[in-house]
């Protein structure tokens, strides 16, 4: 562990207390035990990558992407990468642990729990008819493709949205859940949103995430990247491999801001009264899928039965009921899940 997240996960913090910390400290040990670190692209591309002569394949087909909620019909069927995990009688999911109601340890039961982490567990039961069938990894932000393309997880379900960028690289589901990008800061800030007020302030965001990449369109004059990002010598102060590592540093006083999916967000903003959702709405629209490895067909088409299973059942819909119990509370007012989009239609 580097000195810098050493002292984050030290530190006092407001609103968490050693809450953050152990997170911070959980999440660095995951990432070190189970992937190296990657650059922002969450893992080889183009000539660095093997089969080179599909990648740019897959690069021409993402330029012409225009529907990239758009997969593979529902299907039972088995395949080579379901017989896989039925020949190891585990799904092996990676996961964050340090989310709040998405997917975190729950420092009194010590186990994984919130809304992903019910979603793979239902996953687990379609496939191998147990929903404790699982072996759960937990990943960093920017390792999220990378497992993946490694084998060392079958699925991500890791509030991970689904673009065309990403398209070249992994397999998405159909849409389980909407978010969008917003600002987290101080409610004392004179930070207003994702806007000009942005000018001058120091604002996180997660290493491969949209958060970051919508920096990297537009900034509004905020200083968002790391000098020799990327590199041995990047400090990861203002591009971190986990989302969470951005809020430690906001209750350090090391940055004045946070970008980051809402969804998330909120669940920041329930545990720390002294931050808030800054601007009236996100300032995107952006969907998230459960990713598989680039190919694994059988496997996207079963995890989208999977989908049309939970979705059903209006407001008794094993969705509506997770929704309810880990979500409801910071994000209101949500009346079901996004309909399902399939190519053809």
């Amino acid at each position: 562990m580097s000195r810098s997240r050493e002292r984050s996960a030290r530190g006092g913090l407001r609103g968490w207390g050693g809450v953050a910390g152990m997170a911070a400290a959980c999440a660095v040990t995951a990432a070190v035990t189970l992937l190296p670190l990657a650059h922002h692209s969450g893992g080889a591309t183009g000539a660095d990558a093997p089969g080179g002569g599909a990648v740019t394949a897959d690069r021409a087909r993402a330029e012409e992407c225009t529907e990239p909620e758009a997969s593979l019909p529902a299907s039972s069927a088995d395949g080579p990468s379901i017989e896989k995990i039925k020949e190891r009688g585990k799904l092996i999911a990676g996961v964050d642990q340090n989310s709040f109601r998405w997917g975190y340890r729950n420092p009194e039961a010590r186990e994984l729990e919130g809304f992903d982490i019910d979603l793979v567990r239902a996953i687990a039961t379609d496939v191998l008819g147990d929903p404790d069938a699982v072996i759960f990894r937990a990943i960093p932000t920017n390792q999220r493709i990378a497992a993946l393309e490694n084998d060392r997880v079958d699925v991500v379900v890791r509030t991970m949205t689904i673009n065309c960028k990403r398209l070249e690289q992994v397999s998405f589901s159909t849409a389980y859940f909407q978010a969008g990008q917003q600002v987290l800061a101080p409610k004392g800030s004179t930070i207003t949103g994702y806007d000009e007020s942005l000018k001058g302030k120091r604002v996180c965001s997660a290493e491969g995430s949209t958060a970051y990449e919508a920096l990297e369109r537009k900034s509004f004059g905020a200083l968002y990247k790391d000098d020799f990002d990327g590199t041995g010598r990047d400090r990861d102060l203002l591009t971190v491999p986990n989302q969470l590592d951005c809020l430690v540093r906001l209750q350090l006083g090391e940055v004045d801001a946070v970008v980051t999916d809402n969804a998330l967000a909120a669940g920041q903003a329930a545990q720390d009264p002294a931050v808030e959702l800054k601007g009236k709405a996100p300032f995107t629209t952006e969907y998230y899928g459960v990713a598989t490895k680039k190919g694994a067909d059988d496997l996207v088409a079963r995890v989208n039965k999977v989908l049309v299973d939970y979705r059903a059942g209006g407001d008794n819909s094993p969705w509506m009921t997770s929704y309810r119990k880990w979500l409801a509370a910071g994000l209101p007012g949500i009346e079901g899940p996004p309909a399902p989009k399939y190519r053809g239609d």
